[in-house]
């Protein structure tokens, strides 16, 4: 005797049928979308690194998309009878969770971390500066480009339902459910042994992906005594490398006006004395940035990082570069001069020393010790120059106070400022991040600053300092009054620091 199919069961089968390949075809799409995750990042450059690459680029994203057409999808299949509500809210959900990929992934582009509640701060900030430059023009086109992109997928849900009795004749599900599975376990089982070794090429994959939270070795292996955490650490101190090879500077070419008639002097603190008598000229009404730092660990590393608007990290990768800062005012008949009693740093900045009895006009950059601010600075206000004066360079935490003509409007500033503020103080309009890792202090844009000392990189954010090693260790201390603090550390904040200091780096 035959029994058929009651019409329910029928009608499940095939929704059933119908949900994996949609999900099936909404996964190659968030591959594809997720292609943007890869190429923001450096290459591995080894083949364990880019077999790991692709196995947890198509199992991390087909794991991820997949769960969700479990979790949101599937059971509509079972309790919902109209197939059209079932069609339109699979569509819905499908545009929605891709859209959200797509926005993490131009996120993860542009800053370094993802959507998360930890990122909750930094994506407020970062929603904040968009909505200020963003027309509602392009608010309304982005609008309807998720219309258009939910259009697409009822259209494709509907060409699957309509095909769905011809593509189950096809016996793929097994090899692609295989493939996928594979990928899955295959980059798990990857990142356990480099998370063993500590094999970099692997290791610097963990943050790729969105929910990513690849298998760990440390732990386990140690429980059952395969893995001394004490080797562990000793071999993770040894993989520090602070050297920057390759570059790119500017990142972009520099165009922009220069106000040649403007006369600009900028002094800069050589020297650690914590005190520089301003009271000469306290009655010019200087502008103020009491929380200004120069984290430099040396004069030649502070004179790099003033004139070219970089931490001292890429000093080595600058011997070829000549900073923006004085070619672009030079190239548009400005005079430019350096004065500094100290070497300077590297060969090319040599035709721009003059010695400071030199009192052309346009722009000069001084070097000098706190000693001799004063009386240069009075001297030099009485051409009717304006002034830049940085100080606490050499003191313990490098803290200082940034002293100006110009009315400055940030709280907090670092060396890496000076370049672009001087620019614009001079009418140079160009995007700062082609050629610096600051930011204009006439007007900020950024409520945290990163920048290196020595082998640490510093970051700079709500009255907290946070000094972090290569090797993960890290301090956070309070700006105000230097204690440690025990607050938690801000991984999406550093990763935004560290892929912003690093915006110049060809290294993969």
């Amino acid at each position: 005797m035959i029994l058929a199919e009651s019409p329910r069961r029928q009608r499940v089968t095939k929704l059933v049928n119908w949900g994996h390949w949609f999900a099936l075809a909404n996964i190659i799409i968030a591959i594809v979308i997720a292609s943007i995750f890869v190429f923001s990042s450096p290459m591995p450059g080894t083949g364990v690194g880019t077999v790991y690459l692709l196995a947890n680029w198509f199992g991390h994203i087909g794991f991820m998309t997949f769960f969700g057409f479990v979790i949101f999808i599937l059971p509509l299949c079972y309790l919902v009878s109209n197939q059209r509500v079932i069609k339109l809210s699979a569509s819905i959900i499908a545009a929605v969770g891709l859209a959200l990929l797509a926005f993490d992934a131009l996120l993860f582009n542009r800053t370094g971390f993802h959507i998360s509640f930890h990122a909750a701060d930094l994506l407020r900030s970062e929603a904040q500066s968009t909505m200020a430059i963003e027309s509602w023009q392009q608010w309304s086109f982005l609008l309807l480009l998720f219309v258009v992109w939910l259009g697409f997928q009822l259209v494709l849900a509907n060409a699957i339902w309509q095909r769905v009795e011809r593509f189950t004749r096809y016996k793929i599900g097994i090899p692609v459910t295989t493939f996928f599975v594979s990928c899955f376990v295959t980059s798990h089982a990857i990142h356990v042994w480099a998370d063993a070794r500590l094999y970099q090429p692997i290791i610097k994959q963990d943050n790729m992906f969105p929910l990513s939270y690849p298998a760990t070795a440390k732990t386990t292996m140690s429980r059952y005594g395969l893995l001394d955490l004490a080797a562990y650490e000793e071999r993770k101190q040894l993989q520090f490398n602070p050297d920057i090879h390759n570059i790119t500077y500017p990142a972009e070419p520099v165009y922009c006006s220069i106000e040649t008639n403007r006369n600009l002097t900028v002094v800069v603190q050589t020297d650690n004395e914590q005190t520089v008598n301003i009271g000469e000229i306290a009655s010019a009404s200087l502008f103020q940035v009491a929380n200004y730092y120069s984290t430099a660990s040396t004069i030649e590393g502070l004179m790099v990082s003033t004139l070219f608007g970089v931490p001292e990290i890429y000093q080595d990768a600058l011997s070829q570069k000549r900073p923006v800062l004085l070619a672009l005012p030079l190239g548009s008949g400005m005079p430019v001069s350096i004065h500094s009693d100290d070497a300077l740093p590297l060969p090319q900045l040599s035709g721009y020393l003059q010695p400071i009895t030199n009192n052309h006009q346009g722009l000069h950059i001084a070097f000098m010790q706190s000693a001799d601010i004063a009386s240069y600075v009075k001297s030099t206000l009485a051409r009717n120059h304006d002034i830049i004066v940085a100080t606490g360079f050499g003191s313990e935490d490098g803290k200082g106070v940034l002293y100006s003509t110009l009315k400055l409007d940030a709280k907090l500033a670092s060396t890496e400022d000076l370049a672009p503020t001087i620019l614009n103080a001079l009418g140079c309009n160009a995007p700062t991040t082609y050629y610096s890792t600051g930011q204009n202090l006439l007007s900020p844009n950024r409520a945290w600053l990163v920048s290196t000392s020595g082998e640490r990189i510093v970051v700079f954010h709500d009255n907290k300092r946070t000094d972090v090693l290569s090797n993960g260790s890290y301090e956070i201390s309070d700006m105000a009054t230097g204690k440690r603090s025990k607050d938690p550390l801000n991984v999406d904040l550093l990763s935004q620091a560290i892929k912003h200091l690093s915006r110049f780096s060809t290294q993969n």
